[in-house]
């Protein structure tokens, strides 16, 4: 019996009580029910008899036992001892008469056994169910941290511990799914308490963490996880900016797999919104206005909130927006073509969908919470072909595309890129324009993620930016041309101020 408990708790002990004394052995609830799956089937006979002698054990509330013969059974009950605030179940053997003259000997030895294992199972589902409702509330934290709800996430985190800092650093750690638990087991063991270590809930492969941003970087990793992960690391950036945060770790992420150390640092480069100036707050109102302006006709239908929610995590997931906002594919359906219609966009147009990424990037970075009033801004706002006019914004373009421009790499890199941008980033029709194979646009692109130290094929990624990078040169007659002829060497565009 003891050997028994020791190989697997319960479940071997009352299988050996069972083999030993021919009886049917289960542990029973107070209410009668089965609390443990009985060791064989049970007929109706039995099954009363057991449900009988559990409820009058639990009416007695004493520690003895209870011994029922009927209809040529006898069924013996004994309670287990449990712990403060736990109701341990009863052990209930049924077996035919004449029963063994040790069964009841048998079965009180055996409760000390089954007290023990059974205690130490409760226990053990209780910390796992502590450890998902943790788990489900810091990615709660998360959730309201990437919308934005920075205020929310405060109060949630307060609630739960350690409280958020006022900047972060963001990480994205890639490895294997089905050691992604322990990884975060072995990261939470040396790391300080005020460390967030969060499962992604969009791919199984990726774990979140954010530190405080005023601390020194983390540069020593657990030995298995510096080993079989790649590590994405972003800039210190404030709270309320933790999306933005997270879209550096993971184009870091992408240049980490192209290196050679496993870890990769964002390489920091001006966002398009302070390139354009003040015009682009304006721009972004107009533009967003109709999501603004939205008022749901029945109290099940998205709001403007909601709506802006989800073409922010479809931009940045794609299909796997489902995860990241918990709702059924159906109804991310339905709100993306509400979205279309509202704002006169055709989403599958990359065109399109890096407008929608400008604008909800702007609307974060200068919390233009409302659309123009009377239409005055309307009438002033500039469309985004005179945006990317801009000399400012010219440089930053010449800067996104400079990496796979350079005289060091081969001219087919920066073609496929370019290509692949124009023709909505579908694979198979670039490889059908260059007349190569659907692999060979997928190697070329995957140099070019290595070249810019940007994620292309794997969302979130740097092609909404790169699109507009590629619209402004176009705007330019020549500057393409130009580009990826080398004539823009390092220093020859004008740096866009800070």
């Amino acid at each position: 019996m003891q050997r028994a408990a020791r190989k697997g708790g319960t479940e071997p002990v009352l299988r050996w009580l069972a083999r030993r004394t021919g009886a049917k052995v289960l542990l029973m609830t107070s209410a009668g029910t089965p609390a443990h799956q009985p060791q064989g089937p049970l007929s109706d006979a039995e099954r009363r008899l057991a449900q009988r002698g559990s409820r009058e054990l639990a009416a007695e509330r004493r520690r003895g036992s209870v011994a029922i013969d009927q209809d040529g059974l006898t069924c013996i009950v004994l309670p287990l001892d449990g712990s403060r605030g736990a109701a341990a179940p009863f052990l209930a053997a049924v077996a035919p008469r004449p029963t063994p003259p040790e069964l009841p000997l048998l079965l009180a030895d055996a409760t000390s056994v089954l007290s023990l294992s059974w205690l130490a199972e409760h226990v053990g589902r209780q910390q796992r169910r502590l450890t998902v409702a943790e788990a489900g509330t810091r990615e709660a934290v998360m959730h309201l941290l990437l919308n934005g709800h920075t205020s929310a996430a405060r109060q949630v985190a307060g609630a739960l511990g350690p409280a958020l800092p006022a900047t972060v650093r963001v990480y994205v750690i890639e490895g294997p799914p089905q050691a992604r638990s322990q990884l975060a087991e072995e990261l939470g063991e040396v790391t300080d308490d005020d460390v967030w270590i969060v499962q992604c809930p969009v791919y199984v492969d990726h774990l979140f963490m954010l530190e405080p941003g005023d601390s020194a970087p983390m540069r020593v990793w657990p030995p298995r996880l510096a080993s079989t992960c790649w590590i994405g690391e972003s800039n210190a950036v404030p709270l309320r900016e933790t999306a933005t945060g997270y879209a550096q770790a993971f184009h870091a992420l992408a240049a980490a797999r192209a290196g050679l150390e496993r870890q990769a640092s964002f390489a920091a480069n001006p966002d398009l919104a302070l390139a354009v100036g003040p015009t682009a707050a304006v721009w972004s109102a107009t533009f967003l206005a109709p999501l603004y302006a939205h008022r749901p006709g029945r109290p099940q239908d998205p709001d403007s909130t909601e709506l802006l929610a989800t073409a922010a995590s479809w931009l940045s997931f794609r299909s796997s927006a489902t995860a990241h906002l918990k709702i059924h594919r159906n109804t991310l359906s339905a709100r993306l073509t509400l979205i279309q219609e509202l704002l006169g966009l055709n989403l599958h147009r990359l065109a399109d969908q890096a407008a929608l990424a400008l604008a909800l990037r702007t609307a974060a970075a200068t919390k233009a919470l409302a659309p123009p009033e009377d239409g005055a801004a309307e009438a002033a706002s500039p469309t985004l072909d005179e945006l990317l006019l801009q000399p400012r914004v010219r440089a930053w373009a010449q800067e996104q595309l400079r990496p796979v421009t350079a005289p060091d790499v081969p001219e087919c890199v920066g073609e496929t890129l370019a290509t692949w941008l124009r023709l909505d980033a579908r694979i198979g029709s670039t490889a059908t324009a260059l007349s190569v194979s659907m692999s060979a646009v997928r190697k070329r692109l995957t140099r070019s993620e290595a070249l810019l130290q940007r994620s292309l094929l794997r969302s979130p990624s740097a092609v909404h930016d790169l699109w507009l990078a590629l619209r402004a040169l176009d705007q330019c007659s020549g500057s393409v041309d130009r580009l990826w002829a080398g004539e823009y060497l390092p220093g020859d565009a004008v740096m866009v101020p800070e």
